[in-house]
């Protein structure tokens, strides 16, 4: 698929890159108000920022923005966090709550099962391609689903976010030592962490992770304050944050590469 980015790696750690797009179907930046068009809830540089980390990640990306679909929702539209404010499988708001289409442009129900059919189920299916393949491989896979957020939201939580956010659905979506090994390196940092907080993993990592299987998922949902000038716009990537930030990031995931299954 065209809006898709793979790479294949051969060991048993799969990423998942389901927020960095920023690219629009033509119908929808013309469907977009300026709010809209601003893209502020993209995970700005994510796919920059895990670039080259560990050797043989296979990454699979869309370029697709969350605003034409997310991808990290269920297909059906059942809320991840029932009784919580969030966008919704086709959002109809940005993150602050705010509308993101022109009155009376936003999509219907057979858009949005269009917007299913085109990028929802291809991002899945390779993802779940890929996932087979490697634990064809190893005997089992790894999936870690790369996330980040702006730090304050009051619309989506109160307060303040942690640096580093785990989600792994309260222990279910992996193995105990998978989450031990990478919150062990997290709070061996400066950075500060938590895990099952706000964010306990999207559909991605609830619907892959499966241990019995020998599927084992992770979401990993980053401040941007760690990486970014600022989580404003222009939404700049700050080099030096990045390569600190990097370097605990390439901890993880080279354990997570050496890990094994009772």
């Amino acid at each position: 698929m065209s809006f898709l980015d793979i790479t294949r790696g051969e060991s048993p750690l799969v990423l998942g890159l389901p927020h960095t797009g920023t690219d629009l179907p033509g119908e929808l930046a013309d469907a977009l108000n300026g709010t809209g068009r601003a893209l502020a809830d993209t995970d700005w540089h994510i796919h920059l920022l895990y670039e080259g980390l560990a050797p043989e990640v296979t990454t699979v990306r869309t370029r697709i923005h969350r605003y034409a679909i997310d991808v990290n929702r269920d297909p059906g539209g059942v809320s991840l966090y029932p009784g919580q404010n969030t966008t919704t499988l086709c959002p109809l708001t940005d993150f602050d709550g705010l509308p993101i289409y022109r009155e009376g442009c936003e999509p219907d129900a057979a858009v949005i099962e269009a917007r299913r059919d085109a990028y929802h189920a291809p991002y899945h299916a390779a993802l779940a391609a890929e996932l087979d393949r490697v634990k064809s491989i190893h005997g089992f896979a790894i999936l870690y689903d790369c996330h980040s957020i702006r730090r304050e939201i009051p619309f989506l939580f109160d307060g303040t976010l942690p640096d580093f956010n785990i989600g792994t659905n309260l222990g279910t979506t992996c193995a105990p030592g998978v989450e031990e090994a990478v919150a062990r390196i997290c709070e061996a940092t400066d950075y500060s962490t938590i895990r099952n907080g706000r964010f306990k993993g999207g559909w991605t990592t609830r619907h892959y992770g499966q241990p019995d299987t020998r599927v084992h998922a992770i979401q990993m949902e980053l401040a941007q304050s760690t990486y970014l000038a600022a989580e404003t716009p222009p939404w700049t990537y700050d080099p030096a944050k990045a390569q600190r930030l990097r370097a605990a990031l390439t901890d993880i995931l080279t354990t997570l590469i050496a890990w094994r299954p009772m």
